[in-house]
């Protein structure tokens, strides 16, 4: 009988930390930007015409820039 209970315990705490790692990795997949969107994490840098540069189009468009144009590499996940 003791042993189920080890089994039990076991299994209580991995189906935890499996939660746990997952509710980790969306916080680090997506950002809530100023203005309440929620925008990836891809660097795909855009110049808008505000003078900024925005980690993307989503951050820009939440800033609620105009007339973006990408520049540097291509999108990078963060």
């Amino acid at each position: 009988m003791r042993h189920r209970g080890v089994s039990v315990k076991l299994l209580v705490a991995t189906v935890m930390m499996v939660a746990i790692a997952i509710g980790a990795f969306s916080l680090f997949t997506e950002v809530q930007a100023a203005g309440g969107c929620i925008c990836p994490l891809i660097y795909a840098p855009v110049l808008c015409d505000n003078g900024r540069t925005y980690t993307n189009g989503c951050f820009a468009s939440c800033a609620h820039a105009h007339n973006c144009v990408p520049v540097g590499p291509g999108p990078i996940q963060l």
